[in-house]
Formats: C-alpha cells, structure tokens, sequence
C-alpha cells in the first residue's frame, strides 16, 4: 500500500510512518521540517506537489493522512496573539481541507482511495478553557469529514482517527501541573498507541469509519484502577 502522511517528522506522524513501513507499506511523508517531501500544508499547491511525487514514486495513492496539526498557548481567546489563532486554523483547518481536495480529486481520477483526518482535543464537543481556537479547529475536522464521507464518489472513502491523548509536544506544551495525575492516567506514548492505529488505519479504511484509540470503556477502567496503579506516562 502506498501511503502519504502530513506532519510525518515528529510524534504521532513519526510513529505512524515507522509502523506502517514495519509492516511492509511504501510512506511518503512530509513536513515543514523536511521528511520524503518538504511542505506547508497551508499552501495548496505544496500540497499538491506531494500528490504528485508520490504519484511519480510508485504509481499511486492508496491512502492518506491529514495527521499535520498545531497547538496553541494556553490562554483564553483576546489573550491569544492573533497570528498564533490564525496559524492553528490554518494548519489545523484549511491544511486538512487542502490536503482532503488534493487526495480526494486524485483519488477520483485514479478510482479508489482512502483519506484519514486526525481527530483532536474538541472533536468529540468537550471543552476546555484556553484552548478554544484549538479545539474549534477538531471540531470543525470532525464536521468536515462527516460531510466529506456523503460526498465521495465510488471507490473513494474518507474516516476520522483519534489516538486519544498522546505524550507528544503539543499535548506537554503548557502542561498544566494540577492535570499531571489525569493525564498520567488517560495520556499514552507514541511507541503504545502508533502500532495499533497503524493496523487500525489499513484494517478499518472504509467510508465513515471512526477509529478510536481512548474509548469510554478504556478511560473508565483506568480510572477504576487509579488506587491500585501507580501508572506515569509523563515525563
């Protein structure tokens, strides 16, 4: 299978790009950093450019995956610099958009395909103070996909992955130190969650799948087990 992966060079893409080359699969990945093919997602035509190397590459697509996300600093709205809004919608967003209209038209040409957009902190609706642009952008994702999966042609599908809460820079990034226990409980590594979304992703890669990692059974037994666990995940 032929894979291309945005925001590839660090966290849950690093992760993701190694397991899925693990298991046999051809990774074209890519971030603003560098990897397979250098990107911004914000720019259409960059995202363009990865269709079509990995097109020249190997012949086609198979699937892709809008993984490439931002945070934000932890404050509330009209506290928060406007370019740091602007740059979470931006890559958050319109990223997935952009990458969504590119793999999804060349997915239409070729006749099959399936695109992945990564879930986030919001997606489900919850809320948290001081990440409101954030979580605005999951939520907007999860909206996007949904109507995207009614718009598909034949042989075409997209679905939503959510690893649920992942020790990666955005998740320590203005970490508050009174969450430290819940999230030593609820958060995973990325060596933990990236194998099982990986099989997940190419198992599961039908139109409207949701595939989730944290589910309401698995954060209630880790509560039930708090007292009897020590567990730390955090560095």
């Amino acid at each position: 299978m032929v894979i291309v992966l945005t925001g590839a060079t660090r966290g849950i893409g690093r992760g993701l790009a190694e397991q899925f080359r693990a298991r046999g699969h051809e990774v074209v990945g890519c971030g603003t950093s560098g990897g397979d093919v250098a990107c911004d997602v914000r720019d259409r035509e960059q995202v363009s450019a990865v269709w079509e190397a990995a097109v020249e590459r190997h012949g086609r697509v198979d699937m892709w995956i809008n993984n490439a996300g931002v945070t934000q600093a932890r404050k509330p709205l009209w506290e928060l610099d406007a370019g740091e809004a602007r740059r979470v919608i931006d890559v958050n967003l319109a990223g997935v958009l952009n990458g969504c209209a590119v793999a999804l038209r060349g997915m239409a040409a070729q006749g099959h395909g399936h695109v992945w957009n990564m879930e986030g902190l919001g997606s489900d609706g919850r809320t948290v103070p001081g990440l409101a642009v954030y979580g605005a952008s999951k939520r907007a994702l999860t909206y996007l996909t949904l109507a995207l999966a009614k718009e598909v042609p034949p042989g075409v599908s997209v679905g939503l992955l959510s690893p649920g809460m992942v020790v990666t820079d955005l998740l320590l990034r203005d970490l508050n130190p009174r969450s430290r226990r819940v999230f030593d409980l609820l958060a995973d590594r990325v060596e933990t969650v990236t194998p099982w979304l990986a099989e997940q992703a190419v198992r599961r890669a039908r139109n409207g799948a949701h595939v989730r990692w944290l589910t309401g059974r698995r954060i209630a037994a880790r509560f039930a087990l708090a007292p009897f666990t020590d567990r730390r995940v955090l560095p």
